[in-house]
């Protein structure tokens, strides 16, 4: 699952170079007011999530190099989307009750926890 440890570790970079976000949260708040942040603590959600997502591909990638493709697939979507769908609530709070929202998040959701489970049953190769 070489892939799989690659997106990791470019998760793990973007988690990284959106710590220059937090920078600007602090430093520079008007900044990101400026570009329609109303929600600035998102951001901290959004830093922190893609590095822990990014660590768990990484570890699932090096303990599971068998892990089905489909399955690696639908981790690697949930882990990428997770985060993400931290973006738009920093513009706009209420956007997790509409239904593109709500239906994104369920199938990340999935991706993630049962990518994760299909990892702990197949097991280390």
């Amino acid at each position: 699952m070489d892939w799989v440890v690659r997106i990791g570790l470019i998760e793990l970079a973007l988690g990284g170079l959106l710590g220059w976000a937090m920078v600007i949260r602090d430093e520079k708040p008007e900044w990101l007011r400026r570009i329609g942040v109303v929600a600035p603590q998102r951001i901290r959600q959004v830093h922190l999530d893609y590095v822990m997502m990014g660590l768990i591909l990484i570890g699932v990638g090096l303990a599971v190099p068998d892990l089905p493709t489909a399955v690696a697939a639908a981790l690697v979507f949930g882990t990428f989307v997770n985060p993400f769908l931290f973006v738009p609530l920093a513009f706009e709070p209420e956007v997790d009750k509409r239904l593109w929202y709500r239906a994104l998040a369920v199938v990340s959701f999935l991706g993630v926890s049962g990518g994760l489970v299909v990892a702990a049953v197949v097991g280390p190769g």
